[in-house]
């Protein structure tokens, strides 16, 4: 196992989620858990980085604290995977991954399914002086010794990513810049965050707190399955109109940025190949944040593997997007 990168759920083959099946329970229980020298530590990265880099910006974000599929049908909801699996960690390996894998019975039964996630909020400053920061295995361990949870002093941004197949079947990567903060040169595939004040518009970045998401968790949802088209239309330069409902795989966990989770989703898009490499071409909202287009067949998608010349040159987000590809095959 690639230790970049762990899924921490996916679905079942051919069982991937729509909109309707994801819920959310939004709490400060699900908050970063917090001690003064974090504090400390992440206002004196914050200060070095503005300092540095003048047009930074703080911004809220959703923060993962753990993640439940289920069943809705015929008596109580029955587990299918383990409840707070972000705890994952990639020297758990093999046996954390087997844990996550479907009953048999479960498998078999086509049951409807929602995966829940229970959410916090956080922030882009706390993100970087947490997961992003040379303290964060210390902070993993005091998690681990202090409160039985490896990632509860850990920011824990939760990321959306895409697998988007042309109308021929061809899958997108892009080339990432040399000039963005993470994996720079490295593929990737279209991706992001979702936005907690486009679910409190009119509100600012700083007054953003979880009272204001309470009674909107539909919103939230919402936006975090628009967010992964918005992020596809801003980096790709494709119009939303040809893109489909996204469809919900799986959560991967980034462990060169402590387990930073991202849900990966599986999006058809109606243009092909050579239409998107001229959409692409043609510049978008965030053009810089890529050089250049590649596209792999979707029989390459499913060959990939550790052993991959191209698997070297992908980013973790790929990475884990690849592997609940491979696993859900959503077509």
């Amino acid at each position: 196992m690639d230790p970049e990168v762990s899924l921490m759920l996916h679905c079942d083959p051919s069982q991937a989620l729509e909109e309707h099946q994801m819920h959310v329970e939004v709490s400060d229980r699900f908050n970063r858990q917090r001690f003064p020298e974090i504090e400390q530590h992440i206002e004196a990265i914050w200060t070095d980085r503005v300092t540095k880099e003048p047009w930074l910006f703080n911004g809220a974000k959703f923060r993962l604290h753990s993640a439940l599929l289920t069943l809705t049908e015929n008596g109580p909801m029955a587990e299918h995977a383990l409840q707070n699996t972000t705890h994952l960690r990639h020297d758990e390996g093999e046996h954390s991954e087997s844990a996550l894998k479907s009953p048999e019975g479960l498998a078999k039964s086509k049951q409807p399914c929602v995966v829940k996630l229970q959410l916090g909020l956080t922030c882009y400053k706390d993100y970087l002086g947490t997961n992003w920061s040379r303290e964060a295995e210390k902070l993993q361990s005091h998690g681990r010794n202090e409160c039985l949870d490896p990632q509860a002093f850990l920011s824990q941004p939760l990321g959306v990513g895409a697998v988007l197949a042309t109308v021929d079947g061809d899958v997108v990567l892009l080339r990432r810049s040399q000039k963005v903060a993470e994996a720079a040169g490295l593929l990737d595939i279209p991706g992001g965050h979702p936005e907690p004040k486009m679910v409190c518009p009119g509100v600012s970045e700083e007054d953003i707190c979880v009272e204001l998401l309470q009674g909107k968790e539909r919103a939230v949802v919402s936006e975090i399955f628009s967010s992964v088209c918005a992020e596809i239309s801003d980096e790709v330069n494709v119009p939303v109109s040809s893109l489909s409902k996204p469809l919900f795989m799986g959560i991967a966990l980034n462990h060169t940025s402590a387990g930073r989770p991202s849900a990966e989703f599986y999006v058809r898009c109606t243009l092909t190949t050579e239409e998107v490499r001229d959409f692409y071409r043609r510049g978008g909202p965030e053009a810089n944040e890529s050089t250049d287009i590649l596209f792999l067949s979707r029989a390459k998608m499913l060959q990939l593997n550790e052993r991959s010349p191209l698997w070297s040159e992908m980013c973790p987000s790929a990475k884990g997007a690849v592997l609940l590809y491979q696993r859900v095959m959503p077509e």
